[in-house]
């Protein structure tokens, strides 16, 4: 039979990611967390004359804006660029919109602020949904996916 008579998909198939491929992830992407807190920590330290900000109540809330918004940066430009931040890669898991496609960024900042507002019960959720969707999937419209492929 020629190669061009075989039918060859080029498209991956995906199934719902796990809890232990959700919980896997975050503790690899934990890794480029800890400078990108620690130079925000740092510019705050500068900012408030070498000393720690705890003693003033606006740079604190400041400090934890900006930490919590470069985060989120990170975690919803890596999950639009191809649904993948570092620590999803090797585990071959990515999040995509509901139908497949990659998510849109309000969906995304919403996945985010739903996931950091409630953690634990977010990827609980996962063992409950018979989609395995934690709360932060259900809120954003997008699914969480493990690639065969």
């Amino acid at each position: 039979m020629p190669m061009n008579d075989v039918a060859i998909s080029s498209k991956p198939s995906a199934r719902p990611a796990r809890l232990g491929w959700r919980i896997l992830s975050l503790v690899y992407d934990s890794l480029p967390m800890i400078p990108l807190v620690m130079l925000t920590s740092l510019t705050f330290v500068w900012l408030h004359g070498g000393h720690t900000v705890e003693d003033s109540l606006v740079l604190a809330l400041l400090q934890l804006v900006t930490t919590w918004g470069l985060v989120g940066l990170y975690f919803v430009l890596s999950w639009r660029r191809g649904g993948q931040t570092m620590g999803m890669r090797p585990w071959r898991v990515r999040v995509l919109a509901g139908d497949g496609q990659p998510a849109q960024l309000s969906a995304l900042w919403l996945r985010y602020l739903v996931a950091t507002l409630t953690p634990v019960l977010c990827l609980l959720w996962c063992l409950i949904d018979s989609e395995r969707r934690g709360l932060h999937d259900l809120a954003s419209g997008t699914v969480f996916v493990r690639m065969e492929n």
